[in-house]
């Protein structure tokens, strides 16, 4: 497994992440316990060390399930990244964030009890309290770095400004933020501002949901309970175009002998090696898939072929409904 370092303060990681989302709440349709336990130890075997979660996915159950698959595994073995302060109900809903320095604390006690675990490896706020300064954010993890609680400190969908401010306060690790061929807006403004500071960027959604995998079909659109569901990109007005760019990148990977879901994230990898894709695979047949992305080597050639296939912007549709945007700190 090939090893990059999370910017000039963070951690050597896997060049390639579990996101472990999908695992829990059915956020993308049903997901098998005993299958997600032995992806996890998959990936793990794989030589893949940075696993993504949330306390939120299934309001804590993800972050039990990481604890049962990661039972018995040397701790210096794997990195946990976790994201905090989205409040959820007993009904699913959504609530806002939370980033008060003593709600940040007691989201982290309860995670590290859920986790089985003395210390996270990185910490982040899922998205910007706007009734919290990110200085008291970020400084209440700071002093949790300080107990020795936490390693380091991330950031998720913020802009360039929220970045700088923070970094001030403590050296950021990483922005975890949504890139991929059809989400392209960080190379605007905000990947040249985490190189400038010496920060990385871990890259969700480099499938786009599975939108850009080769393996998306509009017959599976409309699954209950899947958020795809709800997502402009993959509604009945924008997805059969957003499809067509998938086909074009198809005949790029064929050429290529590899996959389509394999050339979308090794053109992630190939952006930088300060950047680490996430992949959200919830089977082993979809990690088998997402290894050997890294041993794939783009020339000048493929790049100006995918770029051909896929232009710049040329995605319908934007990556969240309408009422989310507004939380994120890049656009589409």
């Amino acid at each position: 497994m090939q090893k990059r370092n999370l910017g000039t303060n963070g951690p050597v990681v896997s060049a390639l992440g579990l996101g472990a989302m999908g695992m829990s709440q059915g956020v993308y349709g049903h997901s098998e316990r005993a299958e997600s336990i032995a992806t996890v130890h998959a990936a793990l075997d794989a030589g893949v060390t940075l696993i993504d979660t949330g306390d939120f996915y299934g309001m804590g159950h993800n972050e039990m399930l990481l604890a049962e698959a990661l039972r018995g595994r040397p701790r210096d073995s794997y990195q946990l990244s976790v994201k905090f302060g989205a409040l959820r109900g007993p009904d699913h809903s959504w609530g806002g964030n939370d980033g008060r320095p003593e709600a940040v604390k007691n989201f982290l006690a309860y995670s590290l009890n859920r986790l089985g675990t003395d210390y996270i490896d990185i910490y982040r706020p899922a998205r910007l309290d706007p009734a919290t300064p990110i200085e008291e954010t970020v400084g209440a993890v700071k002093e949790m770095i300080d107990a020795g609680f936490v390693r380091h400190i991330g950031l998720s969908e913020v802009d360039a400004a929220t970045i700088r401010r923070a970094n001030a306060v403590h050296p950021i690790a990483d922005l975890q933020i949504e890139y991929s061929l059809i989400s392209r807006a960080v190379e605007d403004e905000i990947l040249p501002t985490l190189r400038e500071l010496g920060i990385g960027l871990t890259a969700y959604g480099v499938l786009s949901r599975g939108l850009i995998s080769g393996h998306w079909t509009t017959a599976r659109a409309g699954a209950d309970g899947d958020f795809r569901g709800m997502t402009p990109r993959f509604s009945a007005e924008n997805v059969d175009h957003n499809l067509s760019l998938v086909e074009a990148l198809r005949r790029v990977a064929e050429a290529k002998g590899c996959t389509v879901a394999q050339l979308a994230i090794a053109w992630v990898a190939a952006q930088g090696a300060d950047i680490v894709p996430l992949v959200g695979a919830r089977t082993r047949e979809r990690l088998s898939e997402a290894l050997p992305a890294l041993d794939i080597t783009l020339t000048a050639d493929d790049l100006a072929d995918i770029e051909k296939a896929v232009p710049l912007g040329a995605a319908r549709g934007d990556r969240y409904p309408t009422a989310m945007m507004t939380t994120l700190g890049a656009g589409n």
